[in-house]
């Protein structure tokens, strides 16, 4: 199923230190794990804001 770059975008920019944005990717073990780890410590939630930003739009995860 197809994803939107700018909803994942969004969803990392406000909720990414509780994973929202690994949720709606549909990898709920990293959401989990983000939401234990606030964002892997913000870290990973600024990483994940670029790595969005260069994904084609829209995108595909199996």
């Amino acid at each position: 199923m197809a994803k939107s770059k700018w909803a994942a975008f969004f969803l990392c920019l406000f909720l990414g230190l509780i994973g929202a944005h690994k949720f709606y990717e549909g990898k709920i073990g990293m959401g989990v794990l983000y939401i234990f780890t606030g964002g892997l410590f913000g870290i990973g939630a600024f990483v994940d804001l670029i790595v969005i930003l260069c994904k084609p739009g829209p995108y595909y995860y199996v």
